[in-house]
Parts: C-alpha cells; structure tokens; sequence
C-alpha cells in the first residue's frame, strides 16, 4: 500500500520535469533564430561587401563573350573584371567597381530579396546579373572546373582575405530552364526544387562528371547562359565578420565528350 501512495506524486514529478524541458528547448530555439535574424539585420544594415575581381577563362575550342557572334574567331577564351564591369555599368547602370555586394536571398534564382522582404531590384548591384554566351567548334557537355590550365592558376575559386567570405557566395547558371548554383563549401550535389547546387574540390582533385556538367552545346551554336552573383544573407557564414570584405572570382569552364572526356587539344590537367 505505500508503494501504491507514493505512485502519484513519482507521476506528477516527472510531468512537471517534462514541462519544464520542453519549455527549455523552446527557449533555446527561440534564442537561436533571433540570433540568426540579428546577424542578418545586423548585415543588411551595415554591411557590404567591397573589392570585387572576377576572370573567366576556357578551354581551347571553348570561348564565350558578352554578346552573341556568328563565328568562333569573334568570341573569346578570357573575360575580364574590367570588360565585365563596363558591360554591367553599360546595362545595369552601377559600376560594380564601386558598389559593393549586399546580403540578398532567393528561392528561384530569378528573384532576389532583402532580409525585410523587400524585392531587390535587378540593376541596384546588391547582386550581379549578366549573360555569358557560349560557342564551340564540336559538340560538348559544358563543365565549371576548379582545374587549372596548363602553366597558369586559373581555375574556378572564390577567394578573400577574409576566410569566412567564400562560404557565403553563390553563383548561378541558369540555361533555358534548368538552373545550377555553384556553393564553394558544398561537397555533394543536390538538386532541391529542380535547382542543382554542388560544390567543386580542390584544384588537384578536380574530376569532370556528371554533378559539374552544366549543359550540352552543339557545335557552332550560340548558347545564351544566365549568370547571377550573389552574398546569401541567410548562409551561416553571412554575418558582420564579412564587413568591407574584399573577395575575387575566377570561373573555368571547359568542354568534354559524353563520358567527361576533355575535348581539348591543350595539355589541360584535371
């Protein structure tokens, strides 16, 4: 009979312990997002991101410009930070030289936002928006690569005194209706909501396959490829750390055969 009275108050310890952990873990999670929202406040607010470089660079029987042209000769194999800026300043109407990156976010890669919700218009510069147009002389599957080309450090990579920078950019391809996003610190490819985003290895690991191959060009045919630059406000790695950080992109692409073959006649390595 004592064990049965003491039954009880044993019961009605252990609900009230029960309470008082839920109620914990709400607190620690309602702690945690109010610290996420503050960072990005904090960033929207304050924050941009200053000292940009950007170089794209491809294979030989690769090349691509700014602008569609009728024959391979009139593209070219390198782009530069200076050609790429005076061609937004020339579209956009902002000098990207000038004006810096700011924390936006997007769920489709068309359409950007500010922390508060507002719409980010296209040609204010909080983001990049240009057009690269592909063309090659025989058919190819299309890849970014972090390898270099023979003799030169020209491989995909995103770079910053500030080492936290990096984590925090993406950078888009959007062809016809497929999208791909390029995430620096991602180390397996996922597609969520029809959008493809991975990651590429280190320049010496570099291997061409399915998860970097971004589309299929047929010989002598303009292909028109959407690209987008972005700091994701809502990345972890996207706080005041990065204030007045500098950073410098380099994109490498570069054309293989269905089996991730290069199709190249120079001495690239992968």
């Amino acid at each position: 009979m004592s064990r049965d009275r003491t039954k009880p108050p044993k019961q009605k310890n252990s609900e009230s312990q029960r309470v008082k952990l839920a109620l914990l873990l709400s607190l620690l999670a309602l702690v945690s997002v109010t610290a996420a929202s503050v960072a990005w406040f904090a960033l929207a607010a304050f924050t941009k991101v200053y000292s940009m470089s950007m170089d794209i660079t491809s294979g030989t029987n690769l090349r691509f410009d700014l602008d569609a042209h009728q024959t391979f000769e009139e593209y070219v194999r390198v782009l530069t930070f200076q050609q790429i800026a005076d061609r937004l300043k020339k579209d956009r109407g902002y000098d990207m030289r000038k004006k810096p990156l700011e924390p936006v976010t997007t769920a489709n890669c068309e359409s950007f936002f500010y922390q508060d919700g507002r719409t980010v218009n296209v040609n204010s510069g909080a983001y990049l928006d240009f057009t690269l147009h592909f063309f090659a002389t025989s058919d190819m599957y299309v890849h970014l690569t972090s390898a270099n080309g023979s003799g030169e450090k020209d491989g995909t990579s995103i770079t910053s005194s500030n080492r936290d920078l990096p984590g925090a950019m993406r950078i888009s391809f959007t062809i016809g209706q497929k999208t791909y996003v390029y995430e620096p610190d991602r180390s397996k490819a996922e597609t969520i909501g029809g959008i493809t985003y991975f990651g590429l290895p280190a320049s010496e690991k570099m291997e061409l396959n399915d998860d970097n191959n971004l589309f299929f060009l047929p010989k002598e045919t303009n292909q028109p490829v959407q690209v987008r630059v972005w700091l994701e406000g809502t990345d972890p790695a996207c706080d005041d750390a990065l204030r007045a950080a500098d950073y410098r992109i380099r994109l490498r692409f570069i054309g293989t055969d269905e089996n991730n073959r290069i199709l190249d006649g120079s001495q690239e390595r992968q």
